[in-house]
């Protein structure tokens, strides 16, 4: 893969100011070289920017800069030029089609990226930090992949791993001197070394549930019967109408899923259908559809009209949709309908009917009362899951996963030292362990699991 020359639009499609066509491999020079005579690249310094027009034979395509690395100093650590021309689309597809015309071909979805890693220039973690940095939407996210990429979670478990490494290196020796019956490696050490990588991969381990909320967002669903305010309070959190209200019962027939972004965390805010028992058959879907969002959100916002004088069919849809992991908030609303005297009873009415843990808030989404305390609400959910002990946050999937199979295969260790297990099993699962330890920096790793975590990269990356 890395003998031939590849190109792609590091910029995105449409037009602009600027477009960037990325060239790298070996042949990168002299690929380009044939389109650009205004000067020799290979007389260049690295990192210099030069001028000239870009060249298909006789014609000039358009005016450009080049600006050039030479290996090993570029991001892939090969030869590497990137080409910045009038953003237009045309023009950008002529370059690319002189480019393959001289010899390069296109890249694949994340090449330039998978080349940095295989050279050694980044390791798989910093690699998908990359494709996090990217598609961050909101400045939490960001802060993770920017400390993700410059090594953050590699570097929680690379001095775990060369320790277990040099348990392993003497178990290995004992094998050696096996007939002798000596033992080099301390099981006591090993054992107090075991308990440090298990309480530093519980924390990290503990940590996704953080990283999975700022990087993919917390899903917020907002509950209640038919004209409770459901949509009122959808509009006044998004500071738009963004939903349709009306006195009509039934109004909202399908959820409306909109996100905002409070204090730098996103939240998925999703509207749904009131909830009753209904014989219209779209209603009901809508009905059906709203509890399965519920099933799937980690916070249930519950909207309860202060001006009820029953609450007995709210507090059961409440106790009909919680689970032990839901963060559940009730919300009072329509206060401003109401004298105070009325809606202040409201609270000690569900205190007293649900034991389930939850926030009791007192709102007019009209006019605006008291939904700057929703979102702090909303806000300090997040930021309880964040660990004050642990400064790198997992956000990816994979990431987890080989956590829990490190953990899983520490315990094993620890199992076999307490039954005194034979050395050579003890060295397997010692393997295991550091196996899977290098699985999330990819010092361990297959085509597979490289092929499913490029593929989800852009062209031009």
């Amino acid at each position: 893969m890395n003998n031939d020359t590849i190109c792609a639009l590091a910029t995105a499609n449409g037009i602009g100011a600027l477009g960037i066509i990325r060239v790298s491999g070996d042949n990168a020079l002299p690929i380009v070289q044939k389109s650009f005579p205004a000067k020799k690249l290979e007389k260049q310094k690295s990192h210099t920017l030069h001028y000239g027009y870009f060249m298909d034979g006789e014609e000039a395509i358009d005016e450009v800069m080049l600006s050039l690395f030479l290996a090993p100093k570029s991001f892939t650590t090969e030869n590497s030029v990137e080409i910045a021309f009038h953003g237009s689309p045309h023009i950008g597809k002529r370059i690319l089609e002189t480019l393959i015309k001289n010899g390069a071909r296109m890249a694949k979805a994340g090449e330039f990226t998978l080349r940095a890693f295989i050279n050694g220039r980044i390791d798989l973690s910093q690699a998908e930090a990359i494709a996090d940095v990217i598609a961050s939407e909101n400045e939490a996210s960001r802060k993770v992949a920017i400390n993700q990429l410059k090594g953050g979670i590699t570097n929680e478990i690379s001095l775990l791993r060369t320790d277990l490494l040099n348990f392993v290196s003497l178990i290995e020796l004992e094998l050696d001197f096996a007939e002798e019956d000596v033992e080099f490696a301390d099981r006591t050490a090993l054992k107090g070394l075991l308990d440090k990588i298990e309480l530093k991969l519980n924390s990290l381990i503990e940590s996704f549930q953080y990283g999975n909320a700022i990087k993919n967002g917390t899903a917020v669903a907002i509950i209640g019967k038919p004209n409770a305010g459901k949509s009122t309070l959808l509009n006044a959190l998004l500071k738009e109408e963004r939903a349709i209200v009306s006195n009509i019962a039934g109004t909202t027939r399908d959820t409306i899923e909109e996100v905002l972004h409070i204090k730098g965390h996103a939240f998925r805010l999703i509207d749904t259908a009131g909830l009753r028992d209904t014989v219209d058959e779209i209603e009901a879907i809508g009905v059906k559809k709203a509890k399965e969002k519920v099933e799937n959100a980690d916070i249930l916002v519950y909207l309860a009209d202060a001006a009820t004088e029953n609450f007995s069919e709210d507090i059961e849809m409440i106790q009909s949709l919680l689970r032990e992991d839901l963060k559940l908030i009730i919300c009072a609303t329509k206060i401003d309908e109401v004298v105070p005297t009325q809606y202040e009873a409201v609270e000690d009415i569900f205190r007293n009917a649900i034991t389930h843990e939850f926030d009791f808030i007192k709102i007019s989404a009209v006019e605006n009362q008291n939904i700057q305390d929703l979102k702090n609400e909303l806000s300090s959910y997040v930021e309880q899951l964040k660990s004050a002990e642990n400064n790198v946050v997992i956000t990816n999937q994979r990431h987890f996963e080989a956590l829990q199979k490190s953990l899983d295969a520490v315990d094993k260790v620890k199992e076999a030292i307490s039954i005194q297990i034979s050395t050579e099993l003890l060295a397997y699962e010692l393997r295991n362990a550091l196996e899977h330890l290098g699985e999330i920096s990819g010092e361990v790793t297959n085509d597979e699991v490289l092929g499913n975590i490029f593929s989800k990269f852009c062209i031009g990356k």
